[in-house]
């Protein structure tokens, strides 16, 4: 059974003199010697060394109290999440599928060895509790790949307590600092060892992309951030991490509407498939997704009424009515991420973009053929917004709503992938659009909701139950979207006006 700790640290050059004295440190009340441990540790990757290049890293490590397997995956600058197995000789399954999105077929195999000797010291407040770990830590490490190579160096590492206060560790690097400790060039162990006994010690260095120059450039640097994001959030989604689910269906749709957006740039032939892959991906997350959401907001919505108009079992029936509706989507998505269908369609989007199928308005000026595309889909979704104001209210206008706030939601994308070249124009645009997009959201979700509310309610009164909540949350969310229509037009002319491309 695996188990994930957030790790906070920081790591430091250290020239074997010893820990600084930290009992100036604010805060600190005692400096606790806890010894020293002898650490071995494997790090596991694929020849290519796919998980190093994605700053993540597996393990299995003996000696020290949390012996066992680890992976590490970042979250952000010094902070990572540290997802642990028990011991074992082979690499467990759960961690397996944790880096599936990164492996995929490739094997994983033993490519560094580090043996550590651990000085540690718990740094303690006042009643006794800790704040963190500060060890010095005497580095051997050994590569296992190649023609091999050594190296060994001694690091000083910082580790806060967990739930301790991010702000302890800049106390305790200010007087790391002042005693002539400089942070680490590294930010992990493994990456240093990878550098170190990298054949003839050619450190490697990391070489930013160039920036965009032509329209194609802007549209693959756009393509490339959505596929790395549905890539990095797999992890996530199989670890049901709060929104992820949410954020990798984003990043589909945004790399369909840019395949369809930009089309002078970009060959359909070779678009297209990968597209319906995307779609397809997309509605496999989304299963339960817009489930979720409608019981979010029917329960809100309840939340809202006095006690006294909640007649009969009401939340009762919503919660069978909900789960009736959920179809153990949890496991079946897993099913899907490890599918053949799912890591195909992650090779043919890194194929697509190691080798786009560009066009040749691909090496035209940014600021002409960009701006084009964008103003193209913003007529279109000027002309679904009028043709819906045109139409009386009802189901023709709901339907006319709904398709323009899908053209409201490919404008934004477009104008997302435009904003590095078009600048503040773009950036505007993305702005006004989003809060378009989500003034058409409200309308949708209260015209999803009193769909819900009709099945709900009918059900209920086929088993004798009162209707009379059902149909007093009918009123309030048919006025919820009457207030939404009444301010589409004075939302659409202020947008239409502002806007300039």
């Amino acid at each position: 059974m695996a188990e994930t700790k957030r790790e906070i640290e920081r790591k430091y050059e250290s020239d074997d003199s010893g820990l600084p004295d930290l009992t100036g440190v604010a805060g600190v009340a005692t400096v606790l010697d806890k010894g020293v441990t002898e650490l071995d540790a494997t790090y596991y990757d694929t020849a290519d060394e796919r998980l190093a290049a994605a700053s993540i890293t597996l393990r299995r490590r003996t000696g020290g109290p949390d012996a066992g397997w680890h992976l590490k995956l970042p979250v952000a600058p010094g902070i990572r999440d540290e997802v642990r197995a028990p011991l074992g000789d082979s690499i467990p399954r759960t961690l397996a599928a944790l880096v599936r999105s990164r492996v995929r077929g490739a094997e994983l195999l033993p490519t560094v060895r580090l043996r550590s000797d651990r000085d540690l010291r718990d740094l303690l407040d006042a009643d006794g509790r800790l704040l963190a770990e500060v060890s010095m830590d005497a580095v051997r490490a050994d590569r296992l790949t190649g023609k091999g190579g050594h190296a060994q160096w001694t690091e000083i590492e910082v580790e806060l307590a967990d739930g301790g206060d991010p702000a302890f560790l800049d106390r305790v690097e200010k007087r790391l600092r002042k005693a002539g400790v400089r942070p680490s060039g590294s930010t992990s162990k493994l990456a240093r060892a990878l550098a170190d006994t990298a054949p003839g010690k050619k450190k490697r260095r990391h070489r930013p992309a160039p920036d965009p120059v032509t329209a194609g450039d802007h549209v693959l640097a756009y393509l490339r951030a959505q596929r790395d994001a549905i890539v990095a959030l797999d992890p996530a989604v199989r670890r049901d991490t709060y929104d992820s689910v949410h954020r990798m269906r984003v990043a589909t749709r945004r790399m369909r509407s840019a395949f369809r957006t930009y089309r002078r740039v970009l060959d359909r032939t070779v678009t297209d498939p990968v597209g319906e892959e995307l779609k397809w991906l997309a509605g496999e997350l989304g299963i339960d997704r817009d489930q979720e959401v409608l019981t979010e907001r029917l329960t809100a919505a309840l939340d809202e009424l006095p006690r006294q108009l909640t007649v009969g079992p009401v939340r009762t029936r919503l919660r069978t009515w909900s789960h009736a509706r959920t179809g153990g989507s949890r496991r079946r998505l897993i099913t899907v991420l490890d599918g053949a269908r799912h890591l195909a369609l992650l090779d043919a989007l890194d194929a697509l973009i190691a080798d786009p199928p560009l066009l040749p308005a691909a090496a035209g000026r940014p600021e002409k053929v960009i701006a084009k595309a964008v103003r193209k889909d913003f007529a279109a979704l000027a002309h679904r917004i009028e043709h819906a104001l045109e139409l009386p209210p009802g189901h023709d206008r709901d339907l006319a709503l709904h398709e323009a706030r899908k053209k409201a939601k490919r404008t934004r994308y477009a104008a997302e992938a435009a904003t590095l070249a078009l600048g503040d124009k773009a950036a505007g645009l993305v702005r006004s659009t989003k809060s378009l997009q989500s003034l058409l959201g409200d309308h949708q979700d209260s015209v999803m909701t009193r769909e819900a509310l009709r099945t709900i309610a009918a059900q209920a009164h086929d088993a004798g139950e009162s209707s009379f909540t059902y149909g007093l949350l009918y009123g309030r969310e048919e006025r919820r979207a009457e207030r939404s229509e009444n301010a589409l037009p004075a939302a659409w002319a202020t947008i239409a006006r502002e806007t300039e491309l």
